[in-house]
Parts: C-alpha cells; structure tokens; sequence
C-alpha cells in the first residue's frame, strides 16, 4: 500500500521556522521526483518546492526563495521542507507529492497544517 505521510506543521508566530517531513512507502522512494504544494483557504493548491531523485537540483517558486530549503534522503525515504521567516501568508495545508519518473505514477500524501499568526502560538525553531 503506497503511503505518503507528512509531519511538522504546527501554529507558529511570524518570523518563526518549521521542518515539515514527508515519509513515503509502498514504493520506490528514489526512483520518484519529489515535490512539495501548498494550499491556503480559499486558493487554488500550488507548488512550493521541488528536488530531483538525487537531490542534485531543486526549484522553489518564486514567492518562497530564499526562505524554503527542500532535501531529501532517500535511504529513509523521507522528504523535508525547511520553512524559515514564516509570515501570515505561509499558512496552509502543506502537502507532498511523489511523480515517478517516465510513468503516468503519482502519489499524494494527506498534508500537514500550518497555521502563522500573532495569536496563541509560541514562537518555534524546528532543528535537526
């Protein structure tokens, strides 16, 4: 049974940062490329970051450069989204998606959420 299962997501302050985790199984991790898409309320999902099978390249949309660090380690089949200077407009349901490679194969995991605000939260540095 392929699985994809994200972790992380929290209520954090602005300025605050996480570490989402994206643990795969049921498949071959390493043969898949592996992105991360956000959804924020009433928006359309989009993608936020992006790493090839080796982690040799990785994208990042324009509006989260510089503040979002995508890696992965294949030998955990894990993926990670490190999210720093978090504002408002960071809070979403945060998702990660597998695309195999040559083949019509993709595979969603069921999102995490993360949620920015003044409010109640505590202000949050998620390390290794």
């Amino acid at each position: 049974q392929v699985q994809l299962v994200e972790s992380g997501g929290g209520l954090v302050q602005p300025g605050g940062s996480l570490r989402l985790s994206c643990v795969g199984s049921g498949f071959t991790f390493s043969y898949y490329v592996m992105k991360w898409y956000r959804q924020a309320p009433g928006k359309d999902r989009e993608m936020v970051a992006g790493v090839t099978i080796d982690g040799g390249r990785k994208n990042y949309a324009e509006s989260v450069k510089g503040r979002f660090t995508i890696s992965r380690d294949n030998r955990r089949s894990t993926v990670y989204l490190q999210i720093n200077q978090l504002n408002v407009e960071s809070t979403a349901v945060y998702y990660c998606k597998a695309e195999g490679q040559g083949s019509n194969s993709e595979y969603w995991g069921e999102g995490t959420q993360v949620a920015v605000s003044w409010g109640q939260g505590t202000q949050v540095t998620a390390s290794w």
